[in-house]
């Protein structure tokens, strides 16, 4: 018998030491996405017990859902993607729940409208509490049980699961926000709330010099495939502001009866003005002559200093061309991002690009149901960069695209300026 033959004899079970490292490898990873999923499933039921059931149920406006919803379709998108196709032996909690908690995936099946959510007060916060249980016992059992190339495919779905989790658990901040911005009792979500700390603003801008820049994710780490691929863009010149556009600045040009210079706006963002009567950004209110804004710890005197909060592209604009600068593209933004000198540019607002939300040179949807996720909203959109209050943990990089209507305001966004 050889040496080599005969040590690996040594160990139990005949295995051998490359054998023994590579499930210690394995078991590590197992033990890892374990961790991060109980985690961000943790944080979602925690963002959520503040709430009452009632809270959990109400829908404020199709573009918006309950938070009962919220959790209840993100435990679907675990049971369809990944236990039902993957779990031998797996019992599906209730075969009713995939038309109620199926959002936009036409290949997954029929799905309950949008705006009719609200309607739905069965099951209840405390059933889908239970679903939740059911599937995350589940999932922690798959990661635990499934053997060989399998499990680089179970821990991939795993991932995309949890980053569309955080996703959902940010929507579940902005979509109470609005709902209780409805309420004549203007509740708070979190009476000890406060804002994140932001330097003060200046007139400092970060110069960047015309060259060829690399845009787009270089495929170290999660990507969501709208974030590829790595491609090359002509950049600058181009000054961006260092500091978010703030209150402060804001009431400036509200003063100057920015709210009512046509010639400031784009045509259909006029038309938004008109038709919703717009005069000041989102959740502000005039109360005794000051202006209160409404903030997930209930209503608070606008802060001059701070970043302006929940204004759509067409206000962001418009905020510009009186400014006599203009909305950063994506790719200016992310330039400047990747050199770490914007400050406030993470945790605070999400920022306003003059970019449309569309598809980088080569882009692919990813084959299937889970291929309908980003590709299919690219049109009328427009691209948001960074991360806001809102955004879990963990869950911002700089070639990050968010995108909304031109006309959205209930998310925490805001603007940086650029100048040529």
């Amino acid at each position: 018998m050889s040496s080599a033959a005969s040590f690996a004899a040594s160990q139990p079970d005949g295995e051998s030491p490359v054998g023994a490292a590579l499930a210690g490898i394995s078991d590590a990873r197992r033990a890892a996405f374990i961790g991060a999923f109980a985690a961000v499933r943790t944080e979602t039921e925690r963002r959520a017990a503040p709430l009452s059931a009632e809270d959990q149920v109400v829908q404020s406006m199709p573009d918006a859902s309950p938070i009962k919803w919220h959790r209840a379709h993100t435990t679907w998108f675990f049971e369809q993607f990944l236990l039902v196709p993957h779990a031998a032996g797996y019992r599906v909690f209730d075969e009713r729940l995939a038309f109620l908690f199926n959002s936009y995936y036409v290949s997954a099946g029929p799905r309950h409208a949008r705006p009719k959510r609200g309607l739905v007060t069965r099951p209840d916060a405390a059933e889908v509490a239970a679903y939740r249980r059911h599937v995350d016992a589940a999932v922690r059992d798959l990661v635990l049980r499934v053997e060989g190339s399998a499990l680089d495919e179970v821990l991939a779905i795993v991932e995309i699961g949890l980053q569309h989790e955080q996703q959902h658990q940010e929507l579940m901040l902005t979509d109470i926000l609005h709902a209780f911005a409805q309420n004549p009792l203007l509740p708070a979500y979190d009476a000890g709330w406060r804002a994140p700390s932001v330097a003060a603003g200046t007139e400092d801008f970060l110069a960047l010099h015309e060259g060829v820049h690399p845009i787009g994710h270089d495929g170290a780490g999660f990507r969501f495939d709208n974030e590829g691929p790595e491609h090359r863009e002509l950049v600058g010149p181009v000054r961006i502001a260092r500091h978010l556009v703030s209150n402060g600045e804001w009431m400036k040009f509200m003063a100057d009866g920015g709210y009512a210079t046509p010639t400031l706006w784009l045509s259909d963002g006029w038309a938004t003005v008109e038709a919703e009567g717009w005069v000041a950004p989102g959740y502000w209110r005039k109360t005794d002559g000051r202006w209160v804004a409404f903030t997930l710890g209930g209503p608070r005197p606008v802060d001059p200093a701070a970043p302006v909060c929940h204004i759509s592209y067409y206000e962001a604009d418009a905020f510009a061309r009186w400014s006599g600068r203009h909305v950063p593209t994506e790719a200016e933004w992310e330039v400047a991002a990747r050199g770490n000198e914007l400050c406030g540019g993470h945790g605070v607002v999400w920022q306003w690009t003059r970019s449309a939300y569309a598809a980088y040179p080569g882009y692919r949807a990813a084959p299937g149901a889970l291929g309908e996720y980003n590709g299919k909203f690219m049109v009328n959109q427009m691209v948001l960069r960074g991360s806001s209050l809102a955004t879990p943990q963990g869950h911002s990089r700089n070639s990050y695209r968010n995108f909304f209507p031109p006309s959205a305001r209930w998310q925490f966004s805001g603007l940086r300026l650029a100048e040529y």
